[in-house]
């Protein structure tokens, strides 16, 4: 019986490497991706994943680098020759331009529809859009609206619009793209792929998220340290093998235990709050709890925690904090009455990635590190950074260090360091591991585990049901707006909480 010639990969790289001021980031990495196949690339923030890619998209220059196309050799010296390729990429941080409309920004890396081969025709830009957009049946995003209008999803949603509708390309790069999706629209995506596949074409995809990893991946690559430790089947590994293997340790816990009581006083008490997002919301917070919000595309998840956090305007209500009835009417002010809050989206709300740590951390309070509240005292200012710093576990160069140079976990790590800088009553914290690795997940699982332990009452939305059964006590659950159900999080499953979401009564529960 004659043997199967082997099959040339769509795409191989070999050699990989690159050092930033002599330090190594990627260290002779190779990998195949074949036609029609998911390949799953995991790894700790910091293994090196994220150079690879930019490797491979032109965006950076490789110390040493080959890289085969259906077994030919490719030069990439640029993204626009990543483009001419066929390689498509999507990355995690939104590299969007916000004061455009959704049809030019999925259009921003192809030719405008012209008239008369001069004029932009603007209908016929729009129905293309809209065709895209259909394509992967999103139907309620407007090909006209400024993109800034949109929520954090929908961008994302029209970032890979841009990326998968029209024409089939060669290879996708997904870079954490349902970091910023809900469930149902996670699933829109994961159709889209299936349907890639089909076409040929082969899917890099990047994840924190091991449900995602064995739900799509034909096959796995683990990298740690800036190298390639293996390339695994699905079927041959198990989520627990590939947390030792991307930490190089073992997580005997995925969520720290709780090693103190509720108390049963209330913190927090909220009646009848309504916003432009929030109708009619009544709920309580004690002492030391936990509570989750999940929820629909639209439930109001965000929009509560905006609004406790005095960035939305609240329209009817009261809010009472430790027996005192607050009038939080901007964010200052809610900060000053205790309620720190770290935003949904890191890099554009949360950080001023130009600035060093220190100044991220301690933005808020500067009344507290000046003199009459107008001359900084640097060596205070710089006290508190580091102190906060290690108390977060932050890893950092030095507390000058850029925070645009850090990766997702760390700069997370220095929202929480801000937030916990005044020992606040109230934690508002909205996807506080959103593309997060796994290592660093668990370090703020920790830190949430920590603040509640000394009487911090926390609020905190998370788009992984996981993550709110294993860190909550209760769980609210809202829908359009309104809350719909408040529920214990011990024993419920995810099945169980995502057919509360949809308004279903579980059968099991």
């Amino acid at each position: 019986m004659p043997i199967a010639a082997p099959t040339i990969p769509l795409l191989s790289i070999r050699n990989a490497s690159k050092s930033y001021a002599g330090i190594p980031a990627l260290i002779n990495a190779a990998l195949d991706l074949q036609r029609g196949e998911v390949h799953a690339l995991v790894g700790e923030n910091g293994a090196g994943k994220s150079t690879l890619i930019k490797l491979l998209a032109g965006a950076t220059s490789p110390d040493a680098m080959q890289v085969l196309l259906d077994g030919k050799s490719v030069r990439i010296p640029s993204p626009q020759a990543a483009y001419q390729l066929g390689l498509r990429f999507i990355h995690q941080e939104l590299n969007v331009i916000p004061q455009l409309s959704v049809a030019e920004n999925i259009f921003i890396n192809r030719t405008y529809p012209r008239r008369l081969g001069v004029m932009v025709n603007w209908r016929q830009l729009n129905a293309q859009a809209k065709a895209m957009l259909a394509k992967l049946g999103i139907d309620h995003i407007a090909p006209t609206e400024p993109l800034s209008r949109l929520s954090i999803g929908d961008r994302m949603l029209v970032k890979i619009a841009s990326a998968v509708a029209g024409e089939n390309a060669r290879i996708y790069v997904m870079d954490e793209p349902t970091a910023a999706l809900n469930h149902a629209e996670s699933e829109r995506l994961f159709r889209v792929i299936q349907e890639l596949k089909t076409h040929g074409s082969g899917i890099l995809y990047v994840s924190h998220r091991m449900e995602e990893i064995f739900a799509l991946a034909d096959r796995i690559t683990v990298m740690r340290d800036g190298e390639v430790i293996t390339t695994l089947a699905k079927e041959a590994t198990s989520p627990g093998e590939l947390i030792r293997l991307m930490t190089g340790r073992t997580l005997e816990q995925i969520y720290p235990p709780r090693t103190t009581l509720v108390d049963d006083n209330i913190l927090l008490s909220v009646k009848h709050l309504s916003t432009h997002g929030v109708k009619n919301m009544s709920f309580e917070l004690r002492r030391g709890e936990i509570v989750g919000i999940t929820g629909l595309q639209g439930s109001g998840r965000t929009e509560l925690l905006r609004a406790l956090a005095g960035a939305d305007k609240i329209v009817g209500g009261a809010i009472t904090l430790a027996g005192k009835r607050l009038n939080l009417n901007s964010p200052t002010k809610a900060w000053q009455a205790g309620m720190a809050f770290t935003p949904e989206e890191r890099r554009t709300q949360g950080l001023i990635l130009s600035r060093s740590i220190g100044d991220n951390i301690t933005l808020p309070h500067l009344n507290e590190m000046s003199r009459s509240g107008v001359f900084l005292i640097p060596q205070l200012e710089t006290q508190q950074s580091q102190k906060l710093g290690q108390a977060v576990r932050l890893r950092a160069t030095s507390i000058r260090q850029h925070t645009r140079d850090l990766s997702g976990g760390n700069q997370q790590k220095v929202l929480f360091a801000r937030a916990i800088a005044t020992q606040p009553k109230i934690l508002l914290l909205d996807e506080p591991t959103r593309g997060v690795d796994v290592g660093a997940k668990y370090d703020i699982y920790t830190l949430i585990r920590d603040a509640s332990a000394t009487g911090t009452g926390i609020l905190m939305v998370a788009s992984e049901l996981g993550e709110l059964i294993g860190l909550c006590d209760r769980i609210l659950i809202l829908r359009a707006g309104h809350l719909a159900k408040i529920v214990a999080a011990h024993g419920l499953t995810q099945a169980q909480l995502l057919a509360l979401c949809y308004g279903e009564e579980p059968l099991d529960a």
